[in-house]
């Protein structure tokens, strides 16, 4: 690979990190003001969404996993968008970068339920950057 393979596929990856970021974070907040947390969280305060995990509804955790999977589905797609030559390198890149993030949280909410878990890293994640880079084949062969 040469240098401005690299270079374009390292900016392909930045990209979709911005985009994806952004909208994950995007619909962590329009979640949140559509389904308010439980009164008495500070969803500022990881220790806070731990201690009250339990009386979040199913509804209240599906809208971050969707926040994980769309943030990662549309990152996915701007880097494979970015650099087609690398497209399901530079996707999975993303997945990989996001799916870190999404551990991390696991370790960070113990007491979540594993079914939020299980679904968050096994769905959210790697599927969506594969979708990601399979869309962008589509829209731009």
């Amino acid at each position: 690979m040469g240098i401005k393979s690299a270079m374009i596929g390292t900016s392909a990856v930045v990209a979709g990190a911005v985009v994806g970021g952004t909208v994950n974070m995007g619909l962590i907040v329009a979640g949140a003001k559509l389904l308010p947390p439980p009164s008495g969280v500070d969803v500022n305060d990881v220790a806070s969404i731990d201690a009250h995990i339990g009386e979040y509804s199913v509804a209240q955790l599906l809208s971050p996993f969707l926040a994980h999977a769309l943030g990662t589905l549309a990152g996915a797609l701007v880097a494979a968008l970015v650099a087609p030559q690398a497209r399901l390198r530079v996707a999975f890149a993303i997945g990989a970068l996001f799916l870190a993030g999404g551990i991390m949280a696991v370790r960070m909410l113990p007491s979540a339920p594993l079914w939020f878990d299980a679904l968050d890293l096994v769905v959210a994640y790697l599927p969506m950057a594969f979708l990601g880079a399979r869309l962008a084949a589509r829209l731009r062969p």
